[in-house]
């Protein structure tokens, strides 16, 4: 029986990665380089002290840059497009079905604790919550399963009591490592990686219930389900590695 639903925030719950990268774009390009979505995709669903973009650019540029500066511009930048963003399509649905259904409700994210609840709040979220595991609270963010290990600790529940909701490979691999059913939704940002649900509007939260209750694979292969509504794909596949 499905107990939990376990959340990733950024880019599942609001999109501030596209706002992120856009506004990093646009420096890079200030600068006469452009910074390729195949690099800024492998940070996707880390912390944020994975990847550097301004060591990055020094290292094209072939000298240093005014950092202050440049991350002054960036984060105002950011901040300006990110208050055009909406929560994504099917959230509030599902947790409201969450709550209807008695299902505990988390959050597993490599950002801050500040940035996430801070967003939460703003976006009138915060009270739906009964887990909160952000990093910081864990020794390593995504891809290593720890964040989920807490959330599962937290909410008390088993890895196949929970589904597990992310939007990008690094975070499907650490619902995976942790042992948690994975639905993947790609983000305007990450819908050109190896992703399945369009949106969770596609896809109400009794009948996402129901289809795992009735297509669940063998407990030790558990991990690496996802879910797809677009044909032709069966109704559950194995994620790549």
């Amino acid at each position: 029986m499905i107990r939990a639903l376990i959340f990733d925030f950024d880019g599942l719950i609001l999109d501030t990665e596209g706002p992120d990268y856009r506004a990093w774009q646009e420096v890079c390009i200030e600068h006469g380089h452009d910074l390729p979505l195949s690099v800024w995709s492998q940070c996707i669903g880390r912390s944020s002290d994975w990847f550097d973009p301004v060591a990055w650019l020094e290292s094209h540029l072939g000298r240093p840059l005014d950092r202050p500066a440049i991350h002054d511009r960036q984060r105002r930048r950011h901040r300006e497009l990110l208050e055009a963003e909406a929560i994504l399509p099917g959230i509030e649905a599902y947790l409201a079905d969450a709550r209807r259904l008695g299902l505990k409700l988390g959050v597993a994210s490599s950002s801050s604790r500040q940035w996430v609840a801070g967003h939460l709040e703003r976006l009138k979220l915060h009270a739906y919550w009964d887990c909160i595991r952000c990093w910081g609270d864990v020794e390593r963010a995504k891809p290593a399963p720890d964040l989920y290990l807490a959330v599962l600790e937290c909410l008390g529940v088993g890895p196949h009591e929970a589904i597990a909701f992310e939007d990008s490979p690094n975070g499907v691999a650490a619902a995976r490592g942790a042992g948690i059913v994975c639905v993947a939704v790609p983000n305007p940002l990450t819908a050109l990686l190896d992703l399945r649900l369009a949106s969770l509007a596609d896809l109400p939260l009794p009948d996402l219930l129901a289809r795992i209750d009735r297509d669940r694979i063998p407990p030790a292969m558990e991990g690496a389900m996802t879910i797809s509504t677009s044909p032709p794909r069966p109704a559950l596949e194995m994620d790549r590695p």
